[in-house]
């Protein structure tokens, strides 16, 4: 691929070394824990094939369209995610306050950095107790030997009602995210993106492909994919706009952060489609991969962090080889957690190096310091501080720890309002001289992107919000 041209954001000259490098770096911040459990069971509970068609449609209509309008955005004021938005207003001749857009989305950023090392940090936990246990077992034994079922799914809980030991993790997941960060765009984000993502498609495949020889394979297909139209209800549907949405990493500035690195070269529409092309994938090959190994051990295929953390392991302690598939399973997860965090890591670091002048390691240590903050009163929240509920006075987030605090809030709130503002800035406000200059559409396809941009995208956020604030 042809090397990135241009100035590189915040006038620093560092950029992506080619497309193949932004590519990566962003589908790497699109797939997460997300993609990997909740996206798997909601499409079994949901209908399965109707809820997977449904969700594919919303990724055209909706993820491509915010995706392209975020990247386009950056590409365009090559800095920051606020000063990238101010210059395409200011040359549009809009408010330069715009950039309170992108400033929510790096605030969103930085909220969920906090609680994302975290479960980081859990995952970096599994990783050393099954690479403890094929030490102890060898290759081709069973997980967890001589340990009763009970025992396994009891670590979990153990972990998370450990204090120490999960603040413990969290620094050192989040000290992983700050060496590559600290490293620049070239020198360590797009490294991380070009050997991880990789090395994580290569572990998918593999462990796909090991499941499948369990003779489970056609039950987790049929559980995913069998068509049934009548469970694709309106909160269904809503369920499948939220999962494109979120997906994509959308609303929080990292794609904006991202696509002020990628030079003039790089066709952003084609470039968008790959990248949510490749998040859909993953989400789907993700189901593939999991419930093939929940099946054949008897299991229910349990949603959210349950799945991950105590259904999984108690699969794996009935599997041939399952230290090291579980070994294996937990490093692919690991790879897919740094890539996003780095993501969230990068965007409020270029805000304080554009606003401040700061050198890259300084600012990224001082964003480091506050996600250390969130992730230590996350970390708590879930044994040590369960009793603290800071917003408990209001509905929303009654009874809630800090961490679903800071879920709720930038999952429900934030970055469904950054994104649907950034549709009306797009949508109504940018000149469309300067966003033709940029999308890489033609004339046909630039039209229907506007129509969606501008009218259908923010309908989709309004419900998201709507549901989001009243569920």
């Amino acid at each position: 691929m042809a090397a990135a041209i241009g100035s590189g954001a915040q006038g620093s000259g560092d950029h992506w070394s080619s497309r193949t490098a932004f590519v990566l770096a962003s589908i790497g911040s699109a797939v997460g824990l997300g993609n990997l459990v909740r996206f798997p069971a909601e499409a079994g509970a949901n209908g399965g094939a109707a809820f997977v068609l449904f969700y594919m449609f919303c990724v055209v209509l909706i993820g491509i369209p915010l995706l392209l309008s975020e990247t386009l955005i950056g590409r365009h004021g090559q800095a920051a995610a606020p000063a990238s938005y101010r210059k395409l207003a200011v040359e549009s001749g809009a408010s330069p306050r715009w950039e309170w857009v992108a400033g929510i989305g790096v605030f969103s950023s930085t909220l969920v950095l906090g609680f994302y090392c975290v479960l980081g940090g859990w995952v970096l936990y599994y990783i050393g107790i099954f690479a403890g246990d094929l030490a102890a077992t060898g290759v081709s034994g069973t997980a967890f030997q001589g340990m009763s079922d009970d025992a396994v799914e009891g670590l979990f809980p153990a972990l998370i009602g450990n204090g120490p030991l999960t603040v413990t993790l969290d620094v050192a997941f989040l000290l992983i995210t700050l060496a590559f960060v600290a490293r620049g765009v070239s020198g360590g984000i797009e490294k991380a993106a070009v050997w991880l993502m990789p090395a994580f498609f290569v572990l998918m495949l593999g462990i796909t492909m090991y499941g499948a020889t369990g003779g489970h394979f056609m039950d987790a297909a049929n559980y995913l994919f069998k068509f049934e139209p009548e469970k694709l209800t309106g909160p269904v549907m809503l369920a499948a706009v939220g999962q494109a949405f979120f997906s994509l990493s959308l609303g929080m500035a990292c794609m904006v952060t991202y696509g002020s690195y990628v030079g003039r070269d790089v066709n952003l529409a084609r470039s968008s489609g790959i990248i949510a092309g490749s998040d859909t994938l993953v989400a789907m090959v993700a189901g593939l991969c999991i419930f093939p190994i929940v099946f054949a051990a008897g299991l229910a295929p349990e949603g959210g962090l349950g799945l991950m953390f105590q259904t999984l392991p108690h699969a794996f302690q009935d599997m041939p080889f399952g230290s090291l598939i579980g070994l294996l399973f937990f490093i692919m997860v690991a790879f897919a957690a740094l890539t996003s965090s780095i993501s969230l890591l990068e965007v409020p670091t270029a805000w304080l190096i554009d606003k401040f002048g700061l050198r890259r390691i300084a600012a990224s240590i001082i964003i480091a310091f506050a996600g250390l903050v969130l992730g230590v009163l996350s970390a708590l929240s879930t044994g040590m501080l369960a009793w603290f509920h800071p917003l408990d006075i209001v509905p929303l987030f009654a009874d809630k720890g800090v961490m679903d605090v800071l879920d709720i809030f930038t999952s429900r709130l934030t970055m469904p309002i950054t994104a649907l503002l950034t549709c009306i800035f797009i949508g109504w406000v940018a000149d469309r001289r300067l966003v033709d200059s940029e999308s890489g559409l033609g004339s046909g396809a630039h039209q229907v992107w506007r129509f969606l941009v501008r009218w259908v995208c923010p309908v989709a956020l309004l419900a998201i919000l709507w549901v989001g604030l009243t569920s």
